[in-house]
């Protein structure tokens, strides 16, 4: 049976494909071209290859191969006969090819094989994944097994022979021959040549190099995982032995002025480095668990850390709102949402635009993330008894004009914060919880008088992420059927003299992966909702303080939820409208 006697068999063709498929190869095209053309799944041209040609398939669904895997076939090798390593199973290579019947590529599989005296079993693989597999000696996974290959040349053992304890020393003299002055590692990282120090390096350039938000480093028993977060989602990006975990632990722990002797409980430090002519900070973090410490390194690029209010996502109108609040002499602006709704980004916007020049401008942070020049910035520390409470009373007797608390989490924070603002002060904040209505009940769960509540707060700001298109991108889609529905819904309530100012539009985008942007989607940007305190909410706060009383209020005054104002945000093509549908 041919490939295409196989494809019918199975229902994934029918009879009436056979001539336009046979027509289109005779034209010029592969077989697998023309199947592609008719409608059938790359997966389902592979199986049915494999067993046309009675040989296992294999495809690399996480385009992650080992870096010791890829040093048992040179790179040059693999492009020109079309095959690659693609796993080490019990003593056995396993090698992806794209070509089987090519038998310059089986004769020079078997000379390197025998060159380095391990067997091999063979699959078919696409030449998708054969490309994917090649990128992968080009990027950080290439550099990572240059780097090995150093380190197993000075140890003179192979891979599989890794001693932990001279890792952990080559680690150690290393960093140490760069510290010997006992100061903190700084804005020296990329130029480091050994090899542990040469991995570390190469883990950060790419993080940073790839807009990562975060690096995690984990041992997994066999192997070591490096997973970078991206537009707020974890990849694996690189696959280390276990063998080296300790030997990167400690160098990440002696840059970052760690102990290196500590190793029961966790650590926090940090590091600073230039990459591409900038300098780049970095938060770190130790975790004691199973197999390992576990690494955390965020990633703080002052270059692209702090925005700009316009660069936000603010609308026209919120905008307006957030500056008019900036501009009160005294009172509490508080934004509001979950971890990792970008509450600290909006906050240093706010924070570094205000007159730094004419007002004694303070801030506790937990951590500090980025510096602003003009701002005595102070990191609290809870272990010590420096807490927001305790900063907060000290800031208090610093003449103060602006405060920033990182966050209010307790009522003494709340009620400090609250009798701050009513005292002249213009005091920036945050709080956890799902809306901007939900403020005020928040605010009154942790002891603060509804009374005191009416004449402090300014403005009550939620905030959450949503995905951005890329320059482009997207697919458009009509707006009719449920996403008409959902729209008309959403909006039903909204006054009609605010509706006529939303942009509705007769098309949204929905999300189109393309081979330069495979997720459909690149960077984030926050949605808001948001109201400013006036009579008609002091009222309600001081007679009837629940999210519903209040959120009916501001909603009778124009304001859109978080989920409008993504809609408005998919009528102006800058998100796809999945990200309406998270909200």
């Amino acid at each position: 049976m041919s490939v295409i006697d196989i494809l019918l068999t199975k229902n994934l063709i029918g009879k009436d494909d056979i001539r336009g498929i046979r027509t289109q190869m005779s034209s010029g095209a592969s077989l697998d071209e023309a199947l592609l053309a008719h409608g059938v799944k790359p997966e389902d041209i592979l199986v049915a290859r494999g067993e046309f040609l009675n040989m296992p398939v294999r495809s690399i669904a996480d385009a992650s191969v080992p870096f010791q895997v890829l040093d048992y076939i040179p790179e040059d090798s693999a492009s020109h006969y079309r095959f690659a390593p693609i796993g080490l199973k019990d003593g056995v290579l396993e090698v992806g090819i794209v070509d089987p019947d090519n038998m310059e590529a089986r004769d020079a599989l078997n000379f390197l094989a025998a060159k380095k005296n391990i067997p091999y079993k063979m699959f078919l693989i696409t030449i998708d994944d054969f490309t994917k597999i090649i990128e992968m000696y080009k990027g950080i996974t290439g550099e990572v097994t240059q780097a090995l290959s150093e380190l197993e040349t000075e140890l003179s053992i192979d891979t599989d022979g890794f001693k932990k304890e001279d890792v952990a020393d080559e680690a150690k003299k290393a960093s140490e021959n760069q510290g010997k002055s006992g100061k903190q590692q700084d804005e020296s990282l990329i130029i480091e040549d050994a090899p542990i120090v040469k991995i570390v390096a190469t883990i950060v350039r790419y993080a940073v190099e790839g807009e990562a938000s975060d690096v995690h480093i984990e041992h997994m028993r066999d192997k070591v995982r490096v997973r970078f977060r991206v537009d707020g989602i974890l990849n694996t990006s690189l696959v280390l032995p276990p063998q080296v975990h300790s030997a990167v632990v400690a160098r990440i722990k002696v840059i970052s002025s760690m102990r290196l002797d500590e190793k029961r409980k966790p650590q926090d430090g940090r590091f600073s480095a230039r990459i591409d002519g900038r300098r780049v900070d970095f938060r770190v973090s130790t975790f004691p668990s199973y197999y390992g410490e576990k690494v955390e390194m965020r990633i703080l690029d002052q270059a692209k850390g702090i925005r700009t209010l316009d660069q936000l996502g603010l609308s026209t109108k919120n905008l307006a709102m957030v500056r008019e609040a900036m501009n009160k002499p005294y009172g509490l602006i508080l934004i509001t949402g979950p971890t990792g709704s970008g509450k600290s980004t909006t906050l240093y916007s706010v924070l570094s635009e205000v007159d730094r020049e004419s007002y004694n401008v303070l801030s506790l942070e937990d951590p500090v993330e980025y510096t602003i020049e003009g701002v005595s910035q102070s990191q609290v520390r809870p272990e010590i008894g420096y807490t927001f409470e305790t900063g907060l009373r000290t800031t208090l007797r610093q003449d103060p004009d602006i405060i920033m608390v990182g966050e209010i989490r307790d009522k003494e924070t709340a009620q400090l914060a609250v009798q701050a603002a009513l005292t002249g002060h213009l005091v920036f904040s945050t709080l956890h919880t799902n809306d901007s209505a939900g403020v005020i009940p928040r605010l009154i769960d942790m002891g603060v008088d509804p009374y005191l509540i009416a004449p402090t707060l300014i403005i009550a700001i939620a905030q959450r992420l949503v995905n951005l298109l890329p320059t482009g991108g997207g697919e458009p889609v009509p707006v009719d059927g449920s996403i008409k529905a959902v729209i008309d819904r959403s909006f039903a309530d909204l006054p009609e003299q605010y509706k006529k100012e939303i942009p509705f539009s007769d098309t949204v985008m929905k999300i189109k992966p393309t081979s330069d942007c495979p997720k459909g989607t690149r960077g984030r940007m926050a949605v808001f909702e948001m109201f400013m305190m006036d009579k008609d909410i002091e009222q309600a706060v001081l007679k009837n303080p629940t999210s519903s009383e209040i959120a009916k209020i501001a909603r009778s005054k124009g304001m859109l939820t978080l989920k409008e104002d993504a809609m408005v945000k998919a009528f102006a093509k800058t998100i796809p409208f999945e990200e309406v549908n998270k909200l």
